[in-house]
């Protein structure tokens, strides 16, 4: 079944303008690079300056990022030698991007940036249109691999060219289209077209937003959207140059100040224009100046309300005997559950798991699953984002325990200051090995692995610790194991299932599944279960992503007629993947009690989906 197109960028839009970020080569200059270098190349040889730049331009209030690679095609490559590196440039790109990302916290989208091939398309140049294409498609795939959120093909002054792209893009997939082009002082593009040509062709080619960027400065900018507004209903970007450029003593400067950008982004937006940044020039100052300006047309709209803490009592009446959390209820009930994973963020701003929290709440989540430090990767503390999520969201979290970087006196001790703060629902993991994530050199503790934190948090449960000293009352932990129904060594794994089981858990969360064999055949070796069993399902993206789950992410495997499924899907890949998901849950729905849905890439929306469906279609009742 064909779900609607998810479209969170547009949605975003059509609430009013939203900030994209200013110059990467600007800034990169500032830092040091020299313009002779190859810009796009530094995502691999000076990934720092690229991610800083990225932070500051969202520090600065930006909501959109774009990557750095505007030149990143085959034929720009191959002036500097690195034309057999585009799909490590794009893919690293995005990554960069998407690291920034999760350091600030902020929920900001990230943009593959496409520019022009670099040289004029036949019959002026050499440059068939099926080579311009054939190099469009291979730097959008990179792109893609990497997770970008959308594409802005920018900065194109010949209509057949940004064309040539747009049906590039088009054919590798489905993500929302920004189309810009360039425009000069007399209001058409180098290559002669008017406005209201460049709308009308770029509408029929199926874009989502139509767009000025580059250029002259903002003036000329406001001109032609000015133009370009009473001739189509697609959303308008613009993002125009800080002024022309100054050689002083072998420098290029930009004299357009953030004042000018500040008056700029404010006519923008009277004007209706949807997508409001910068492009040569424009530095953090121009966005944070741009920011201040539209924050009092656009906060109001988009300020989301505090909402109430649910009712899940702190533990201050010692004597007073706690009810179950509400997904411990539900468990109780035989209710089916929903729970939705969500990665504290890499620094200190939660603002985006808040965000998707709120989002697959409203779309009738259960609860949130909140890793600790997944891959070995310093995050925020699982336990910090679970508080906040009860308190701002009103939202039951499990939060992920690990065993890996805590003695045994504290494990306990979080536990039972966790519990005291009203967060009782805890699966217990051992945790990846330190040597795979940020910091090789640190040392795990594993004084237990997660049976034996599930036998803690049992005996806590009965009122006692580890050694069998009183805590004073019992504690009323709802209890979960991770299981694998695919292992490789499923011996090993049904064993310890069994041990878990044993050791006191309430409830079994798998891996990522993908047919109903693996779990029919996991179901017959286990007999029937005493506890309720949760389905593990993320979601595929692409073909290059399910390759990866399959080839590359131990303990996961995809069927082969999945992963050509995936491969003919070709650029509907992000729906393909979504519908293969629903079946699964579809055929599942007898054999589990309630699904643990993973986001990839930060994509609440894309679960929020399956959710809202599931709500709906199967009619599981969120009580």
């Amino acid at each position: 079944m064909e779900g609607p197109r998810i479209n969170p960028f547009l949605s975003r839009l059509a609430r009013g303008p939203l900030l994209g970020d200013g110059a990467m080569g600007t800034q990169l200059h500032l830092h040091g690079i020299p313009f002779e270098r190859c810009f796009d190349e530094l995502n691999l040889t000076e990934p720092r300056i690229v991610e800083e730049i990225h932070r500051e331009y969202i520090r600065a209030g930006a909501e959109l990022i774009e990557t750095n690679t505007f030149g990143a095609n085959r034929i720009k490559l191959a002036r500097h030698g690195l034309e057999a590196k585009v799909r490590d440039i794009n893919l690293r790109a995005v990554k960069l991007a998407r690291e920034a990302r999760e350091v600030s916290g902020e929920p900001v989208f990230l943009a593959g940036s496409v520019g022009p091939i670099g040289q004029t398309l036949q019959p002026v140049g050499r440059i068939t249109l099926a080579e311009a294409q054939a190099t469009f498609r291979e730097q959008i795939e990179g792109l893609l691999e990497g997770g970008a959120d959308l594409l802005v093909l920018e900065t194109f002054t010949n209509l057949p060219e940004l064309l040539a792209a747009v049906q590039a893009a088009r054919a590798a997939c489905d993500l929302p289209l920004v189309a810009q082009m360039t425009f000069a002082e007399d209001g058409l593009t180098l290559s002669g077209e008017e406005p209201s040509q460049v709308v009308t062709a770029l509408e029929a080619a199926g874009v989502d937003v139509i767009g000025v960027n580059c250029g002259v400065g903002p003036q000329v900018a406001l001109q032609v959207l000015e133009t370009m507004r009473p001739l189509t209903r697609l959303p308008l970007s613009g993002q125009p140059n800080a002024g022309l450029p100054a050689r002083v003593e072998g420098r290029f400067f930009y004299f357009a100040s953030p004042d000018y950008f500040a008056d700029y982004a404010a006519r923008a937006a009277a004007l209706g224009v949807a997508y409001i940044g910068g492009c040569c020039g424009t530095t953090p100052a121009h966005i944070a100046a741009m920011r201040a300006a539209l924050s009092p047309k656009t906060m109001a709209q988009l300020a989301r309300p505090v909402r109430p803490e649910p009712a899940i009592p702190l533990d201050l009446a010692p004597t007073e005997e706690l009810p179950p959390t509400p997904f411990g209820q539900r468990l109780q009930e035989r209710r089916f559950v929903i729970s939705v994973e969500i990665d504290p963020p890499r620094g200190l701003n939660p603002a985006k798991c808040i965000a998707g929290a709120e989002l697959v709440k409203d779309a009738g989540a259960d609860a949130v699953n909140i890793g600790d430090s997944p891959m070995a990767r310093v995050r925020m503390s699982a336990l910090a984002l679970a508080l906040m999520i009860r308190q701002q969201v009103g939202m039951d979290p499990i939060i992920h325990f690990t065993s890996r970087d805590k003695n045994l006196m504290a494990l306990q001790a979080e536990l039972i200051g966790a519990h005291a703060m009203g967060v009782r629902n805890v699966i217990a993991l051992t945790g990846d090995p330190p040597r795979i994530g940020d910091y090789p050199s640190a040392t795990g503790v594993w004084d237990v692995d997660s049976i034996g934190l599930i036998k803690i948090l049992s005996r806590l449960n009965e009122g006692y610790d580890w050694l069998g000293t009183s805590i004073g009352k019992p504690a009323a932990f709802t209890i979960a194991c991770a299981v694998n129904p695919s292992a490789e060594d499923l011996e090993t794994e049904l064993d310890r299932f069994r041990q878990k089981i044993e050791a006191g858990a309430h409830v079994a969360m798998s891996q990522p599944l993908y047919d109903r064999k693996t779990l029919e055949r996991f179901f017959q070796r286990t007999g029937p279960l005493p506890i309720p069993f949760l389905l593990g399902v993320l979601p595929l993206q692409s073909s290059r992503h399910a390759e990866f789950m399959h080839n590359e992410v131990p303990g996961i495997v995809v069927p082969q007629a999945l992963r050509d499924r995936m491969r003919k899907a070709g650029e509907s890949g992000i729906q393909e993947g979504l519908a293969q998901s629903r079946e699964l849950l579809e055929e599942t729905r007898d054999l589990v009690q309630g699904v643990y849905l993973m986001p990839s890439f930060g994509r609440y929306e894309m679960v929020a989906q399956l959710v809202r469906w599931l709500r709906e279609t199967v009619k599981a009742p969120t009580g």
